[in-house]
């Protein structure tokens, strides 16, 4: 797939200018900073208005503290996802496991890039360390989690500081709603885009 990107040349402004018949006193220079400056307040404003309530994802598949690693990777496989949610009895989220913790339970560090782990494999030299067999053993503590009436500008910053793909949702006293994704917020930015083009 091609993506086309489109820049205002001056000619596109003079031309603009003349079909509109409008005096402006500013160089053409002057007005695409005035219309780049435009464009990036509406990117914003477009995207604070979308909460994470709207666009999370409800039907939430989660994992227990003292459950096995093994159903963890079964879980994580199964649905196709790169993280689990981990709470407890009350439904509240004590943790995260993802597909890093999975991957440090056999001795790759956490950091790990995706070259060292193929490195691993094709030296054949994939350590058989095990650091626990339970959930609580290898989760990612404490979660990083965002709230339902968040706009999705807290949640993609969450996530790109924290460099994860998925956040849990959660009301005040830290009970799992929901799952927002990357590609959660990009399917509602992409939708709205397309919405609201005249």
């Amino acid at each position: 797939m091609y993506r086309i990107h489109y820049e205002i040349t001056d000619d596109d402004l003079k031309v603009a200018i003349k079909e509109t018949k409008a005096y402006v006193n500013i160089t053409a220079e002057q007005l695409k900073n005035i219309y780049a400056v435009a464009f990036r307040l509406a990117k914003a404003r477009m995207a604070s208005s979308i909460v994470v309530m709207d666009i999370m994802t409800k039907d939430v598949i989660s994992i227990g503290k003292f459950d096995d690693v093994d159903d963890a990777i079964r879980m994580l496989s199964e649905n196709n996802i790169s993280g689990l949610p981990v709470v407890d009895r009350e439904n509240r989220v004590i943790g995260v496991i993802t597909e890093a913790d999975i991957l440090s339970v056999t001795g790759i560090k956490k950091e790990a890039t995706f070259m060292d782990i193929i490195k691993h494999l094709f030296r054949g030299s994939m350590p058989e360390q095990r650091m626990g067999d339970y959930v609580g053993d290898v989760m990612s503590t404490p979660a990083v989690t965002v709230r339902p009436d968040d706009d999705i500008c807290v949640a993609a910053k969450a996530m790109d500081e924290n460099r994860v793909k998925r956040l849990p949702v959660v009301d005040e006293d830290n009970r799992l709603l929901g799952v927002i994704s990357r590609a959660d917020i990009v399917r509602a930015l992409s939708n709205k885009c397309v919405s609201e083009v005249p």
